[in-house]
Order: C-alpha cells, then sequence, then structure tokens
C-alpha cells in the first residue's frame, strides 16, 4: 500500500509492514509503552514511527511470514 504523507504527518506501523519509503521521510523505531501491551500485543514491542513529507510503501504480510510460506515450495538438494 502506497501512502503519501504530508508535512509533519505521522505513521505508526508495525517495523515488519514497512517496505520503503523516500529519503525526505523521517524513520524511527520506538517501544510499545505499557505493561498491557507488552504482554498482550502479540505484535511485538516496536513500533515505526514515519513522519512526512514523502511517499511510504507498506506490505500487508511482513517478511518473517512470507518466508515461512514461501520456504515449503523452494527444492532442497540436501542428500539423505
Amino acid at each position: 500500500m502506497e501512502y503519501n504523507l504530508g508535512h509533519n504527518d505521522v505513521l505508526k506501523v508495525d517495523t515488519g509492514h514497512v517496505a520503503m519509503f523516500e529519503p525526505t521521510v523521517d524513520f524511527d523505531v520506538e517501544m510499545v509503552k505499557g505493561f498491557t501491551n507488552i504482554l498482550f500485543g502479540g505484535e511485538g514491542l516496536f513500533l515505526s514511527t514515519l513522519k512526512g513529507p514523502g511517499k511510504v510503501w507498506l506490505q500487508t504480510m511482513p517478511i518473517e511470514n512470507l518466508a515461512s510460506r514461501i520456504i515449503p515450495y523452494i527444492p532442497n538438494n540436501k542428500s539423505d
């Protein structure tokens, strides 16, 4: 998905969903605050903060999930 951030627009997303962003976008990673979020968040402890202006592209499937879906289809040439 593509987002066009205006000057000082902020987008906070799970770090695994950031595909790429223009050099004009300020990128930072912050820790999720709150005991409940840490225990029950399920997504992890960190969020990416992207501040405009500029374009940001997000992927709907984090790279770890994509890899786990592709691995079964990669040929394995190991001899048993």
